[in-house]
Parts: structure tokens; sequence; C-alpha cells
């Protein structure tokens, strides 16, 4: 059962995503700018008050620095919040590495290939030449994080393609691209998505986990 302070602070998160995106729709940037700060360390005292891994915490905590950052328009700033974002990835993977294998499709590997070289072949050319080697070496680790989120099932699956389809959305509009309306609500929707889902995919698998110790504890502190 999630304790009540877990609930408490995923209503708080549900509630500021609520404000953000709303505010991106109708083109408060005041809203954005407050709520945006507010998600990750809510959604990151959640996970940590349902007994979520370090690293996951860590994972979050570092895509807060990496918002904040992003929040300026300055190419500097654009490389910081990349590398904590890359940081956070990283912790991701150690994650997901430490968890027990599932079953993947054969295809998966061509697939995620697949992908990241068409985006670093499509993206290059429209990138600022200083961005080209960072951007590229982000998306391999990000397709890495990605693909190793496949191992904990569909949940954290689908978080990790949601996070690659955020961040490529922002990579388009930095390669000039022609963006969708409202670009920055499906940047954001995605985003939040994104890192819920794998804060799901990794707490679920671990509270199955530990049903069956806390069910075994019970049973032999009632036995006479």
């Amino acid at each position: 059962m999630t304790p009540r302070p877990a609930r408490a602070l995923l209503v708080a998160f549900v509630l500021v995503a609520a404000v953000d995106l709303l505010s991106l729709l109708a083109g408060s940037d005041l809203g954005h700018r407050i709520a945006k700060p507010l998600l990750m360390p809510l959604l990151a005292a959640c996970a940590g008050v349902r007994g979520g891994p370090r690293l996951l915490v860590a994972a979050l905590l570092l895509g807060w620095c990496g918002d904040l950052a992003l929040m300026s328009d300055a190419d500097p700033a654009f490389l910081v919040g990349m590398a904590c974002f890359a940081a956070g990835h990283v912790c991701y993977l150690v994650l997901f590495r430490r968890t027990p294998r599932g079953g993947r499709a054969a295809w998966l590997p061509g697939a995620y290939a697949a992908v990241l070289l068409a985006l670093v072949v499509l993206l290059w050319p429209g990138l600022p030449a200083g961005l080209r080697v960072p951007v590229a070496g982000y998306s391999l680790l990000l397709t890495a994080m990605a693909y190793g989120a496949t191992r904990l099932g569909p949940v954290a699956a689908l978080g990790g393609a949601l996070f690659m389809l955020s961040d490529t959305l922002i990579a388009t509009g930095v390669a000039d691209w022609p963006q969708l309306p409202k670009a920055a609500f499906w940047i954001m929707i995605t985003y939040v998505v994104a890192q819920f889902l794998l804060v799901q995919g990794v707490l679920g698998p671990l509270a199955a986990r530990r049903a069956p110790a806390a069910a075994y504890g019970e049973m032999r502190s009632t036995t006479p």
C-alpha cells in the first residue's frame, strides 16, 4: 500500500503538472516558471517516501537541475542542462542494470539503434556546429537509457520512449525544424509522463519483490 505522505506528494505532483501544462497552453510564462521547478522535487520526494532506490531519486533530481538550466535560452545553459540530464541517464542505466532482466524482443536493439542513427543523421545539418558532437553523444546515452528501461517491462519502456520523444522535440527546435503548435506543451507533457512512468516502472517490480518478504516476516512474527 502506498504510504499517505507519498499519496499526498503524488497528488501535489499531478496538480503542479496540470498548472504547468495549462500555463503552457494559455501562454502564461509566469505560471510555467513557477510550476516547472517544483515538478521533479515532488516526484523525487514521492519516490523516496515509497522506498525508491537512491539512484532513482538522484536521476530525478538531476532532471530537476536540467529543467532549471533549460529555462534559460543561453547556449551555455543548454549544455549544462544536457549534461545534467546525461548524468541522470547514467543513474537510470546503472539502476536498470541492477534490475533482474526481463524478456525482450530480439528486434529491439536494432530498432533503437536505427532510431538513434536516423536522429543523428537528420538533425546533424541543422544543429549549430558547437552542439553537434554533444547532441550526438547525448542522443547515444538517451537511447541507451530508453533501451535499458525495456528490461523493467512495458511501463518503464513507454517512459523511456517518451523521454526520447520529448528530447527529440527539443532537438528539432534547436535544429530549426518546423515546430508543432504549442511545442513547449508537447515537450513538457511527454517529459513529465516519461519521468512518472520511469518511477512507476522501477517501483512496481520493487514493491512486488518486497511483498513476499513482508508477508513471510508477518507470518514468522505471528507464528507461536
